[in-house]
């Protein structure tokens, strides 16, 4: 009798557990379902870019309409301003928000070291298109690219960085001296840190 309640103690529980299980696999499904971005098209971009950047909106239609040729249409994009400089070796740390059509707006930092021929200083308004991004936790790592500068006094450029197949499109517009080519990475954190490695 008493072996006989023990295992029907042990059918109950072990069948509460896995009715428990169950709902909690099908919510994580659901959400991650969820959790691709949709992708925006120009005009919701250039209309988001002219609030952002102001005054130089004919060079970010341009600028955005170049990028979607190239790569079609972005599912994220971040806003928010950076600074760097360099002398052979260079650094940059920026500041923003990364915006989704469904899977919610996150907070962004990102630094990065580079190196090559590249002098100057900027402080820059900075518009990001991302494209291919799985997950908004995806934007968390080192993207890897080449990076040209070419302005005195204001400016105005537009670059491609990559990992995992998620490909990063910085459009930059700033004040500052800068002329270069450089190789680098941006790292994506949650938090800001000093630390570009």
């Amino acid at each position: 009798m008493n072996s006989i309640s023990r295992r029907a103690l042990c059918r109950r529980f072990a069948r509460g557990l896995a009715a428990a299980a169950v709902p909690s696999w099908a919510g994580l499904a659901s959400a991650r379902a969820e959790e691709r971005p949709i992708p925006y098209n120009d005009n919701e971009l250039i209309d988001n870019g002219h609030r952002f950047f102001g005054s130089l909106s004919r060079g970010l239609a341009e600028a955005i309409q170049s990028a979607t040729k190239r790569w079609g249409q972005p599912n994220a994009y971040v806003l928010g301003q950076e600074a760097g400089g360099a002398f052979v070796g260079g650094l940059r740390y920026g500041e923003g928000s990364m915006y989704t059509r469904n899977a919610g707006d996150r907070k962004v930092f990102w630094q990065g070291p580079s190196l090559g021929l590249d002098y100057g200083a900027d402080g820059d308004r900075t518009m990001m298109l991302v494209y291919n991004l799985p997950a908004t936790d995806a934007l968390f790592q080192r993207f890897v690219g080449v990076d040209g500068s070419a302005y005195l006094v204001g400016g105005f450029g537009i670059t491609a960085l990559a990992a995992d197949g998620v490909t990063l499109v910085p459009i930059r517009t700033g004040v500052g001296a800068r002329l270069g080519i450089n190789v680098g990475y941006l790292k994506f954190t949650e938090h800001p840190t000093w630390n570009p490695f």
